[in-house]
């Protein structure tokens, strides 16, 4: 298999990565055969992923141009993955041109990437570390450099949750993060779960197994398991609900049925 030359060498190109698979729904170039391959599998089952991702990427740009329009311009994004038309800094950058964004992910394609697309940018930047490890995170230079934990954060954990196992506590991970930031601060997640999906579930479950084999769990929660994570926080309307319907700018009707598969919300700390 030949290696790209944007491939860091230090990465098995042999392993599917999730960062990279969300990449190829997403329409990017930033994969191997071993993630489309993976991909094209679970779309055997699901056919409308890419339409999923792609309201994930709606949702979490209107989210941060609300979290702008809020006053809140220091955006700390987890589990960001490989760089992808109309990013955090991109939107957030565009309406506040003094916006700072810290990139987290453990994929070292995304890091690189990132590093590669935020050239040059000084309100942006990317850290190399695992939302598992949230003091990792707060501690990194990097962030410390751009972000002023003591002003409010908009904290993104956008498609990341649901590849955290119970076994690795995420409901722990969030509220560490949520202790760290101050007043005022927001919440924008989003996560994947069988309501909502327009199949029965036995065809979603196929989808799910798919990331089992590649030893990436899809975890899915229900609507209240989802909602555990935004304690400590005071939902912002309309509240935790499928993507299309939080704060639409356009028809939710006119929208793809695979859109409405799972949830998104945002939450304000007191």
């Amino acid at each position: 298999m030949e290696r790209p030359a944007w491939a860091p060498r230090s990465i098995d190109i042999s392993v599917p990565s999730v960062a990279r698979i969300y990449d190829y729904y997403l329409g990017g170039s930033h994969n191997f055969e071993v993630d489309r391959e993976a991909a094209r599998r679970a779309m055997d089952f699901m056919p409308g992923l890419p339409k999923i991702m792609q309201a994930n990427r709606a949702f979490m740009r209107r989210a941060v141009r609300y979290a702008v329009g809020e006053g809140v311009t220091q955006f700390l994004d987890i589990g960001s993955g490989i760089p992808a038309f109309g990013t955090v800094h991109e939107t957030a950058q565009r309406i506040s041109p003094d916006a700072r964004v810290v990139y987290v992910d453990h994929d070292p394609v995304a890091v690189a990437h990132s590093e590669a697309v935020l050239a040059g940018n000084d309100g942006a930047d990317v850290v190399a570390a695992d939302l598992r490890k949230p003091q990792e995170i707060l501690t990194s230079p990097r962030v410390e450099r751009l972000i002023d934990l003591n002003r409010p954060v908009a904290l993104l954990l956008v498609a990341i949750l649901h590849f955290v196992e119970d076994t690795d506590d995420p409901y722990a991970a969030v509220a560490e993060l949520r202790d760290a930031l101050a007043p005022g601060s927001l919440l924008v997640l989003t996560h994947a779960s069988y309501e909502g999906i327009p199949l029965p579930p036995e065809r979603s479950e196929g989808t799910v197994d798919v990331y089992r084999d590649i030893r990436n769990p899809l975890i899915m929660r229900s609507r209240e398991e989802i909602a555990r994570f935004f304690e400590g926080y005071d939902m912002v309307e309309p509240g935790l609900v499928p993507m299309p319907h939080w704060r639409p700018e356009t028809a939710p009707e006119d929208e793809d049925p695979y859109a409405f598969s799972g949830f998104a919300g945002v939450g304000r700390t007191a």
